[in-house]
């Protein structure tokens, strides 16, 4: 590793580019935080540009943050086009060299000493336009498998960035020499949840396991249909906490209220888990939840066993792939397409509740896959790639 004097680390400036979606934006916002708190143990901090497209999740992040942002215009190319998508991609096709002189005049003004990219399809101009200017180009793959940009970015990439062992083998053999394995960026405070507060919080029981359900910040309507199908027989073992989202919120109150009087105090249903979800990670005994890459991140750091129940379809499957890949080392369990039912979803709870020795020897599983130190193993990488090829 190269050692590097505060002087050194001053100079450091960086363009992030990644977006269009959450699972692109927050790990290189986590990234971003993590590298700031190292270089301040150093009296300095680095100089950030953020590269995206002014409608995408990226620029409000980048707002939020006080990080400078430039948008360019790009288009995506979409792999399996139906024939509304055919005249899109052609259109975005002609989109895609705009945005390339664009990036080829933001880097080149720039002069970064690395370039990070998170993924999606604004990274392809800016990817190309450091590789053009003999920038050194970070990428990072939150998935199993490489998206469709990032396969086109692992050919020129300096350093490519992977959450899983298994992904090498799915890297151009010339791009495999230059991968390192990190996992994929979570919150820090993910890790420092409180069982208690969210006990009180919530007005849980503190002798009662808690099921939590959740099917991400917008909920999961095949999710909320499974549970409510088998609520009664959950309730009669555990406490359950469900995060329905906004859509199924009043049909799932509906539900809370034709539970019979004893159980009803078992069950919290809320629309959308705000700052508590730390601590409501730490009190779950057992997760149910979709099997996205986050997700999947964030409950294996902290050791939970889950129940995976995949959207699908996803880009490549990726969720079923995922959730497959836990299960068969024996880290999850999976229900997806038509084993995705309430007889077996009741199942699957009911076996973690009633066989506690497996469920935390499933939760011991899903540890070993996880990796809490993955922001700081990427913040180190590219302070690496600043200090070997940066100027």
């Amino acid at each position: 590793m190269v050692i590097y004097t505060a002087e050194r680390l001053r100079k450091i400036r960086v363009v992030v580019t990644g977006g269009g979606t959450g699972g692109h934006t927050y790990p290189a916002l986590t990234t971003i935080r993590t590298l700031r708190s190292r270089l301040a143990v150093a009296g300095t901090e680095p100089e950030l540009l953020w590269v995206g497209v002014s409608h995408g999740l990226e620029a409000k992040i980048a707002r939020q943050e006080g990080i400078p942002f430039k948008a360019i215009t790009t288009g995506k190319l979409r792999r399996s086009p139906n024939l509304n998508e055919l005249w899109r991609n052609i259109t975005d096709a002609f989109r895609i060299p705009f945005g390339v002189l664009q990036a080829i005049m933001i880097v080149a003004r720039t002069r970064p000493a690395v370039v990070l990219s998170t993924g999606g399809y604004v990274c392809v101009p800016i990817g190309i336009a450091a590789w053009l200017t003999r920038r050194p180009l970070v990428m990072h793959e939150q998935i199993l498998t490489l998206g469709l940009a990032n396969r086109i970015l692992a050919q020129i990439a300096t350093t490519v960035l992977l959450s899983h062992e298994s992904s090498v083998d799915h890297l151009p053999k010339r791009a495999q020499s230059r991968a390192v394995v990190t996992g994929n960026p979570i919150r820090p405070e993910i890790l420092a949840g409180d069982r208690n507060r969210a006990l009180a919080a919530f007005g849980l029981d503190p002798n009662l396991p808690l099921l939590y359900v959740t099917g991400g910040a917008q909920g999961a309507v095949q999710v909320n249909n499974l549970v409510a199908e088998i609520l009664p027989d959950l309730l009669s073992k555990c406490q359950v906490l469900h995060q329905c989202g906004e859509y199924s919120f009043d049909r799932m109150r509906q539900v809370a209220d034709g539970l019979p009087e004893h159980l009803r105090a078992r069950y919290r249903v809320v629309d959308y888990v705000h700052d508590e979800m730390p601590d409501v990670l730490a009190a779950a005994d057992i997760v149910v939840a979709r099997s996205g890459a986050g997700t999947v991140a964030e409950l294996t750091a902290l050791g939970k066993a889950c129940v995976f129940i995949p959207l699908i379809p996803t880009g490549g499957d990726e969720q079923r792939r995922t959730a497959r890949h836990l299960a068969e080392s024996g880290a999850a369990r999976m229900l997806a397409g038509p084993d995705a039912t309430p007889d077996r979803l009741r199942e699957e709870i009911m076996m973690l509740l009633d066989h506690p020795d497996y469920r935390r020897q499933m939760a011991d599983t899903a540890r070993q896959h996880g990796r809490p130190d993955a922001a700081a193993a990427v913040a180190t990488a590219l302070i690496d790639a600043a200090g070997r090829y940066g100027a």
